[in-house]
């Protein structure tokens, strides 16, 4: 069993998709953050400087203590960082559609099939057709 467990994971489907989700893991880090970092505060300036990651509707708002305790913290739909997610899903689906893209253009065309002579029944119709003269 150890035996077949090892064949299973040393075939190439399993490492390459391994590699997959590492480098997924790794790319989605890297777009988060030039979304967050580079895009959204882009946006926010031509937005009338709004900074999407703060907005939010209040449904109850927190309630301090003494001393500036808060007794019962703020319940906020926050859509702002919904906002976010639905722009960096855009930029990824973006960037996913370019990769797939230049990979595609890399792959060989499929050769054309040789053309195809006659079907044996034709040449059977032949046979018999030299045979009767």
């Amino acid at each position: 069993m150890l035996k077949e467990f090892k064949n299973f994971i040393m075939t190439g489907n399993v490492i390459d998709f391994a590699v997959a989700v590492i480098m997924a893991g790794a790319i989605g880090l890297v777009i988060n953050g030039f979304v967050s970092d580079i895009i959204m505060p882009v946006v926010g300036h031509f937005a009338g400087g709004l900074d999407f990651k703060e907005m939010k509707i209040v449904l109850d708002a927190a309630i301090p203590a003494s001393e500036g305790v808060e007794a019962k913290p703020e319940n906020a739909i926050m859509y702002g960082k919904w906002i976010n997610a639905i722009i960096n899903l855009l930029i990824v689906g973006f960037v996913m559609f370019i990769m797939v893209k230049a990979y595609n253009k890399t792959k060989k065309p499929p050769e054309e099939a040789a053309p195809a002579g006659p079907s044996d029944n034709d040449l059977l119709t032949e046979i018999r057709d030299l045979l009767k003269k």
